[in-house]
């Protein structure tokens, strides 16, 4: 077994390509259009582009419980996924000035540093790097 694809539900699939693209740099992958306007649009990483693809899923908008599940997470302050990166706190700056909202700054939690942002499409996303 290989993980291929990870979903992210997000509430607006062209908000969430602009935000993913522009501010966290991943590349479009796959961009196909589905009935009732949505589209199987997938990212994957900047250096990793033959690498695992992130699902930009529109499922808050057509499975209630999808949007339920995702509003409590949010509520909640929980990430949905992590991402990792070489250094927390060279994101946290490069995207803080890109005018992304952390919940969470740079913080130690034992062989780890963490942060958490709003993707502003519904979800808490967690950085990690391992020290």
């Amino acid at each position: 077994m290989r993980i291929r694809v990870i979903s992210i539900p997000v509430q607006d699939q062209e908000k969430a390509l602009k935000f993913y693209t522009e501010k966290l740099r991943f590349v479009k992958k796959l961009d196909t259009p589905l009935d009732g306007g949505n589209r199987w649009l997938t990212l994957v990483a900047e250096d990793e582009q033959d690498g695992p693809e992130i699902l930009l899923e529109p499922a808050p908008n057509h499975f209630k419980p999808a949007k339920v599940y995702q509003k409590a997470l949010f509520e909640a302050g929980i990430p949905y996924t992590q991402f990792n990166v070489e250094s927390v706190q060279n994101e946290y700056e490069r995207l803080t000035k890109l005018g992304v909202e952390f919940s969470m700054k740079p913080t130690i939690m034992g062989t780890t540093k963490l942060a958490v942002f709003n993707d502003t499409c519904g979800n808490n996303i967690q950085l990690v790097e391992e020290l």
